[in-house]
C-alpha cells in the first residue's frame, strides 16, 4: 500500500473516530438529561401518589361522616369534587407512566 493511500485511509479513520466521539458525547448528554428528568418525574409521582392516598383517606372519612351527619346534597357534591381530583391524579400518574 502506498503512503498516499495509507494517509487517506488514516485520515478517513480519523474522521470516523471524531464523528463517533461527537455522537458519544451527544448521547451521553441525552442520557444525563433523561436521568435528571426521570428523577424529577419519580418525585412528582411520589407526590401525586401521596396526594391520592390522602384524598382517598379523606374520601373514606367523608363517606363515613356522610352516612351519619352530612346531608345528601353535601355528600354528592363532595363525591363529585373528590372524583374530579381522583381522575386528575389518575391522568397525572398515566402521564408519568408514559415517560
Amino acid at each position: 500500500m502506498s503512503q498516499e493511500a495509507l494517509y487517506k485511509e488514516i485520515t478517513n479513520l480519523e474522521r470516523k473516530v471524531n464523528l463517533l466521539i461527537a455522537e458519544h458525547s451527544r448521547l451521553k448528554e441525552q442520557i444525563d438529561y433523561k436521568d435528571q428528568e426521570n428523577v424529577t418525574l419519580k418525585t412528582k409521582l411520589e407526590t401525586h401518589e401521596s396526594q391520592l392516598s390522602s384524598f382517598q383517606s379523606k374520601y373514606t372519612n367523608d363517606k363515613i361522616v356522610g352516612n351519619t351527619a352530612v346531608g345528601k346534597e353535601d355528600t354528592e357534591e363532595m363525591k363529585k369534587v373528590l372524583d374530579g381530583y381522583i381522575n386528575e391524579i389518575d391522568k397525572c400518574i398515566a402521564h408519568l407512566g408514559e415517560a
